[in-house]
Order: structure tokens, then C-alpha cells, then sequence
């Protein structure tokens, strides 16, 4: 019995040992395209997310299900799960949409937070999260962070 069980442990330690060995892919780049307002009930917000997927790796990926989530100032303030499938060819492009939701709790939050801090005078920073799932371990992962400048002056304006 003892000699089975170090087999069986051998065997899955040369299988992790196997995986850990694959050489990694660059990052998905994920940016948004477009949010259309949707349908939603009464205490929430519900938008259309469209994101434009670039595959910047030599091989396709394949993906089942999608998931974002849209922190703003550290805080979820939106999140959406779809079960849309699809493909990023080699070094190509895939547009994706997602149904994302925002509670009425999570905006007076942030408002709330607004109005105690600095309010919307300066830059806002937003952090995009999500992943693409794939077959057996194949699930990708990717950021996007950016600022919103929503207050004080224009975004690239320089002076003389």
C-alpha cells in the first residue's frame, strides 16, 4: 500500500512539475469599447459592456465564460458574469459583451465616499479585473487600469 501511495504522489508531482514547465503567454490586452445601459430591476444599474480582446501570443485562445469586475477607488462598484464562448485567433482581436450589474448601495458608497473625501476634483482611478475561462486549467486572467478625469483640467492639456 505504501508503495502505491508514493507512486500515486510521484506521478502527481512530475504532472505539476510538467505544468509549471510551459512556457507563458503575454497578456490578454482588454480594453473597453462601449457600456450601454440595459434593463435592470429597481435598486440597480445594469450596462452592456462590450470589450475588445487582443491576443498578442502565436496560438488562439479558446475561452467559455467570461467574468469582469470594475473597482473604483478600491471598491467593486460593478460586476458581470456571462457564459458567452468564443476564440482570439493568433495575434488577432475578438470582441466580447457583458452583462454587468451596479447596485444602488454600491453608487451611494461611492458617492458617499466622494463627498467625504476629495469629492471629484481630481483624477479617479479604476481598476478593470476579469478572466476569460478556458478548458482544464486554461483560464486567462487580465488587468486594465486607467484614470477617470472627471473635475479641473482636460486630460493632455499642456500650457505654451
Amino acid at each position: 500500500m505504501n508503495r502505491r501511495r508514493a507512486l500515486l504522489y510521484t506521478t502527481a508531482l512530475c504532472g505539476l512539475a510538467g505544468c509549471a514547465a510551459v512556457p507563458g503567454h503575454d497578456p490578454v490586452q482588454v480594453t473597453v469599447v462601449n457600456i450601454d445601459p440595459i434593463e435592470g430591476e429597481s435598486l440597480e444599474l445594469r450596462f452592456l459592456c462590450k470589450l475588445r480582446l487582443q491576443n498578442p501570443n502565436d496560438s488562439a485562445i479558446a475561452f467559455r465564460g467570461a467574468v469582469i469586475d470594475l473597482q473604483v477607488r478600491g471598491t467593486t462598484l460593478a460586476y458581470g458574469v456571462s457564459d458567452v464562448e468564443g476564440t482570439v485567433p493568433p495575434f488577432g482581436e475578438a470582441l466580447v459583451e457583458v452583462p454587468v450589474t451596479i447596485s444602488a448601495l454600491r453608487v451611494a458608497r461611492q458617492a458617499i465616499g466622494m463627498a467625504m473625501g476629495d469629492g471629484l476634483q481630481g483624477p479617479i482611478d479604476y481598476v478593470l479585473l476579469g478572466k476569460l475561462g478556458g478548458p482544464m486549467f486554461g483560464t486567462v486572467r487580465f488587468e486594465s487600469r486607467g484614470v477617470l478625469n472627471l473635475g479641473g483640467k482636460k486630460a493632455g492639456a499642456g500650457g505654451g
